[in-house]
């Protein structure tokens, strides 16, 4: 396929890249991400260098996670002291960053130049590997994975308990590449240099057809089963209280008691049919619970009143030879108003909680200014309640599939995230972090609570269907009943060996293309 010149294979990429953050919300046009790559695809096919790709690749990942991820200027400027003239150019390093990935996608798809078969496994095995190891390098960033786009298509993303979101973006890659494939051979145009021959086409049509039908037919069985599962479990009430605190203002130790009345004030609202378990937010408490007396004294006396038990998110500290160690945790505090369990946050959030590189960045500070670097707990632990274990994710721990699935491994019977999306005002940034809660529910098949301070709160059952969603900065408490469920998912067996799978296969190609036949060259 020839395109004519940069200015349009330029403009190609940009579409690309703009498409891709439509399917996303708040826009919510998840049946674009089906189409999304096949305007990169157009030039990636043509004549044209493995550095020229990677420039569109590039080019389309730079438009796509500017656009997706817009909402951290409003962060960095509102809460983290920074001028807009510092916060654009961050913003523009980060999506730098994320666009390298389908930069060396493009790359790889542009060297191996795959035949119409292969290319219809072996492009989306590339991306599907780029978005795994986006999820741990540095740290990790897995936020807007593609699969996320199709959090509401109950029937599809069931696959997800087998495959992860992986497999949702395995198949919606795939989806892409066969639609490009129809788009050549009925246009008589070449794929990669080579015309696409109609048995080509045809057995193409034939796997993505047989790979589409098995998803819905296997997810709507699934939604089937684990409905019959869930009807047979045993259950519990659990209320989410949403107080929508001001960032602004919930740090200042002048509003301290206030908040607290608040949240105690919502709690009360379901007093006489009294919820086995009612949740607080990240941080609900503005202070270090436990260790600042009377504030505490009040939160305890609230929870005796209430008569049920409490999961409360607050900053800690403990002295470890002479040096205090701060953690963002959860509470787990009984009826009686006894400290029943504490849950330290595992992944935190670089320059949000803690400063990585400090020593070589000592000029650099961190947006939660109010306490010192935080320190992760140990990853994948439960707290016990009632004789069930709990599986909870604080805030951005939601995003790592890897986080909940050891929770769930080692025996949570429920998943409850505890967030504060304050920071990101009225933008697209709180609709897109509870789509991914969707994820976790299925991929585990485990009831999600999700309690945010200014909203989305809600329940997600084990098939992903969403109850109750809030509102974005209203106060608020809901309640709901939800299943305490015990199977053990492939997904959760298996961890992440469909990505690593992926992963292997395209470095063997790779070295198989590329490097062996330069030592054998050699």
């Amino acid at each position: 396929m020839i395109i004519p010149n940069n200015k349009i294979r330029t403009a190609a990429a940009l579409v690309s890249g703009l498409m891709l953050t439509g399917a996303f919300p708040s826009l919510n046009l998840s049946g674009l991400a089906w189409c999304a790559l096949i305007p990169l695809f157009w030039p990636l096919s043509g004549d044209i260098s493995a550095g020229t790709g990677f420039r569109l690749g590039f080019i389309a990942g730079l438009a796509h996670y500017l656009s997706l991820m817009y909402w951290l200027v409003h962060t960095m400027t509102a809460y983290g002291g920074l001028s807009w003239t510092l916060a654009i150019p961050i913003l523009f390093l980060l999506a730098a960053y994320l666009a390298l990935f389908p930069a060396v996608f493009a790359w790889l798809v542009t060297c191996f130049h795959p035949a119409p078969l292969i290319g219809l496994i072996l492009i989306p095995l590339t991306w599907t590997s780029l978005e795994f190891i986006r999820s741990f390098l540095f740290s990790g960033l897995p936020w807007g994975f593609l699969g996320y786009t199709q959090f509401k298509q109950l029937p599809l993303i069931q696959i997800a308990d087998i495959l992860g979101v992986y497999g949702i973006s395995f198949l919606i890659v795939s989806v892409n590449v066969g639609i490009f494939q129809g788009i050549c051979f009925f246009g008589n145009e070449k794929w990669f240099g080579r015309p696409v021959s109609g048995k080509s086409f045809l057995a193409s049509t034939i796997f993505l057809s047989i790979a589409i039908i098995s998803a819905l037919g296997y997810g709507r069985m699934q939604i089937r089963t684990i409905d019959a599962l869930v009807n047979h479990s045993g259950s519990r009430s659990i209320a989410a209280i949403q107080g929508n605190i001001a960032q602004d203002v919930k740090w200042d130790s002048a509003f301290a008691l206030s908040t607290v009345l608040k949240y105690l004030r919502l709690s009360t609202r379901f007093r006489e049919t009294r919820p086995d378990l009612v949740v607080w937010p990240e941080s609900a408490t503005p202070f270090y619970l436990t260790r600042e007396p009377v504030l505490t004294r009040v939160v305890l006396d609230g929870i005796k009143t209430t008569g049920t038990d409490f999961l409360i998110g607050s900053p800690s500290f403990a002295e470890n030879n002479g040096r205090l160690i701060y953690h963002n945790s959860a509470f787990l505090i009984d009826k009686t108003g006894r400290l029943v369990a504490r849950y330290d946050k595992a992944h935190l959030v670089p320059f949000g909680e803690y400063v990585p590189f400090k020593k070589y960045l000592p000029f650099v500070g961190k947006i939660v200014a109010q306490v010192g670097d935080f320190v992760p707990g140990p990853m994948g632990e439960t707290v016990l309640w009632r004789g069930h274990r709990i599986g909870i994710l604080i805030c951005y721990e939601l995003i790592f599939p890897e986080l909940a699935r050891r929770q769930v491994e080692n025996g949570a019977a429920f998943l409850v995230n505890l967030t504060n999306d304050a920071w990101y005002g009225r933008t697209s940034a709180p609709y897109q972090h509870f789509s991914m809660a969707v994820f976790r529910a299925v991929e585990n098949r485990r009831a999600l609570v999700r309690v945010a301070n200014t909203g989305i709160s809600g329940f997600i059952d084990p098939a992903g269907r969403i109850s109750q969603p809030t509102n974005l900065f209203e106060a608020t408490a809901i309640r709901q009943s939800i299943p305490l469920v015990s199977i053990k998912t492939g997904y959760v067996r298996a961890g992440y060996r469909f990505p690593h799978a992926c992963l292997v296969i395209l470095v063997i190609l790779f070295a198989w293309r590329f490097i062996f036949p330069l030592l054998k060259h050699d």
